[in-house]
């Protein structure tokens, strides 16, 4: 059925007025126009739809029945135009962003807190999968936005907005002094405990893209599930980790941990926003991506 929803909103408006003078004023178009469209319509429908009478029109039986239901779709209608309005004007709606508990950490709360001061209405999601499963979850409308270290080559359906650069690096506690202040080749690494992240891990496939370009093979003798804890057995003097250097700078400062310096020496990796391409965000996820880039200094 070819519905013409101009023809229900004349309709409604009639019996609501009560009047067909009162409609057209409120319609903006002639009474003549009106009374065309009303017969219109129940030519449509098969049958009458208003009794005429000297004072205006009242709805016939089926009139009633047929206003109950346009009544609750122009409810709808106008319920869908304010729900667009406000998160238009972003005093509504949830924006759901994957995020690595290292960035989210060291980089997206303190963002997050002025973010909300700013639109206190927009609800957030976090999810902290691991870097694959959250590609796959923005693909499939799960996420709205990634925050991430980017790959060396980002799939072609993903857009990147660069907000910073973090550094991979080895650090250990004051059980290897002997290592401070030095630089070691990765064959002199090898001869110490290795402590990485589990797989699926950014800094971990990027060690391993490292060490195969470099004909470099590492000896892992501990792999832990996540950065706070691979920092905590460092600290209890477990072995020499692999950790987001910014994710440490604290205690570094303090000289609780220092860092392995190796030749060669680990890439930096770029993090920032990753989106679809070519698809269409949500107000409140175009809002923040801005506010994430006016803020990325």
């Amino acid at each position: 059925m070819n519905i013409n929803f101009e023809l229900y909103r004349i309709f409604y408006t009639v019996a609501v007025c009560g009047n067909i003078t009162k409609a057209s004023k409120e319609l903006m178009i002639s009474q003549p126009a009106v009374t065309k469209q009303l017969k219109t319509l129940e030519n449509q429908l098969g049958g009458e739809l208003f009794i005429r009478t000297k004072k205006g029109v009242i709805l016939t039986d089926n009139g009633r029945e047929i206003f109950n239901y346009v009544k609750h779709a122009i409810t709808c209608f106008q319920n869908a135009e304010m729900q667009f309005s406000n998160l238009k004007n972003l005093e509504k709606g949830t924006i759901k962003i994957g995020v690595s508990t290292t960035l989210a950490k060291l980089y997206l709360i303190k963002q997050l807190k002025s973010f909300h001061k700013e639109h206190p209405n927009i609800g957030i999601e976090i999810s902290t999968d691991p870097s694959k499963l959250m590609r796959s979850k923005l693909r499939d409308g799960r996420l709205d936005m990634i925050v991430a270290k980017f790959y060396d080559e980002e799939d072609n359906d993903l857009s990147t907005i660069e907000l910073g650069t973090l550094h991979d690096c080895f650090i250990a506690g004051n059980e290897y002094d002997e290592l401070k202040n030095k630089t070691i080749t990765f064959e002199e690494l090898n001869k110490y405990p290795i402590l990485l992240q589990k797989y699926p891990s950014t800094s971990r496939e990027s060690l391993d893209t490292f060490c195969r370009a470099n004909n470099i093979e590492l000896t892992t003798k501990m792999e832990i599930g996540s950065a706070s804890l691979l920092e905590e057995f460092v600290k209890i003097g477990l072995g020499i980790g692999l950790v987001t250097k910014e994710f440490v700078q604290k205690d570094l400062e303090s000289g609780e941990l220092f860092e392995v310096n190796t030749i060669p020496k680990l890439h930096e990796k770029k993090f920032g926003i990753i989106v679809l391409k070519d698809s269409m965000h949500s107000f409140g996820t175009n809002q923040l991506v801005k506010h994430l880039q006016k803020n990325k200094d």
